[in-house]
């Protein structure tokens, strides 16, 4: 799939309709919501340089997310008011985004010349083309991309699409915690947002280059492929740190949320490392061999410069070094904070820790700055 525009989102103020380029955007928390995690993000800005001003994270019951649907908006929103009080922010609106399934995107052709107003009545007329569920059952956004370069009378327009109900849960888990939901964005926007702070840590411009960012999530592993800073293809995978808590629970006889917590905290047998955790890796530097391939095969003219390693998995040990020798491409940790002030509320050790898995959130709260 083919994600071209990081500005897009469902904006609440407009019915979900595209706010527009320019316009001042109040300062608003990044939420992500995750399979096993809840994390705030806010930021200020300084000229040209940001500061982590807030950041905390707050753990999720089992399955309270599936699939990136919410199962249990209560205990999501009581998540939210927890790191919101543990924080101590004083913001009152937040971005949060949908993702994976739950989002359609398709770029299509209208007539130049419209309003916004009559490309929402042409859209609704045409809808049945474009998304696969009724136009009732839908939020939807989009953007002129400019003129279309087969017919000039017509201009191309990025449509994204999200069942109501993906929206609305992410909307009352935040109005349980306090907060207003400002903005709902795309996950894959919120990547690429945060990508210009990931370019900072190359040693290079990255202009005219093939950048590869690997989300390795509890569940998920997405391949985002960037070329001049904008996406050109996504992908997700079934492989995830799941995998390796549920190895530590079979392997150590323990109990699902007993493997997660000893995962983070340590305390295993000495074995661990050569039984359990190298087998993981090796299985981890697979599947990411296996995504970027399927890119390579219908993108063989395209060479990766280099590939970025994020989420909660991107910070075991080795793991850049692994996947670097294994597809000869030069690979990092993702640092979204890598040239940021830190606020002395926040604790450095647990944001440098946290890091690789920030991406999203860092992408959410970068739009305090539209």
């Amino acid at each position: 799939m083919n994600w071209l525009k990081n500005k897009l989102n469902f904006n609440l103020d407009l019915n979900f309709r595209f706010a527009g380029f320019g316009q001042k955007t109040t300062a608003v928390l990044g939420i992500d919501i995750t399979t096993t995690v809840v994390k705030l993000l806010e930021l200020s800005k300084h000229g040209d340089h940001y500061k982590v001003e807030n950041y905390m994270v707050a753990p999720l019951p089992r399955d309270a997310v599936v699939d990136k649907h919410i199962t249990n908006v209560d205990v999501i929103g009581e998540a939210i008011k927890k790191v919101i009080k543990r924080s101590g922010t004083k913001l009152t609106q937040a971005a949060v985004a949908v993702g994976g399934s739950s989002v359609i995107t398709k770029l299509i052709t209208l007539p130049d010349g419209l309003t916004d107003d009559e490309m929402v009545e042409q859209i609704m007329i045409d809808a049945e083309q474009y998304i696969p569920y009724g136009i009732d059952e839908v939020n939807f956004d989009f953007e002129v991309q400019g003129k279309n370069e087969v017919d000039v009378n017509r201009v191309n327009v990025l449509l994204t699409a999200s069942r109501k109900e993906n929206i609305e849960e992410r909307i009352a888990a935040l109005k349980i915690a306090g907060l207003k939901a400002k903005i709902v964005d795309i996950e894959a926007f919120a990547i690429e947002n945060s990508f210009i702070l990931l370019a900072n840590q190359l040693p290079y411009s990255v202009e005219n280059k093939t950048i590869v960012v690997i989300e390795i999530g509890a569940n998920l592993t997405t391949l985002h492929v960037l070329y001049n800073s904008r996406t050109i293809y996504t992908r997700e995978q079934n492989f995830g740190g799941r995998q390796l808590t549920e190895d530590i629970q079979r392997n150590y006889g323990l109990t699902y949320d007993e493997a997660g917590i000893t995962k983070k905290l340590g305390g295993l047998p000495d074995n661990y490392e050569s039984d359990v955790l190298d087998p993981f890796k090796r299985s981890m530097v697979q599947q990411i061999q296996r995504t970027i391939q399927f890119f390579l095969a219908s993108n063989a003219s395209r060479p990766i410069d280099s590939i970025i390693l994020a989420g909660g998995c991107a910070a075991i040990t080795g793991v850049d070094k692994l996947v670097s020798q294994a597809l000869d491409v030069e690979t990092y940790i993702a640092n979204p904070f890598f040239d940021m002030e830190i606020s002395s509320r926040v604790n450095p050790k647990n944001l440098e820790k946290d890091a690789p898995s920030m991406l999203i959130a860092c992408g959410l709260a970068l739009r305090s700055f539209d």
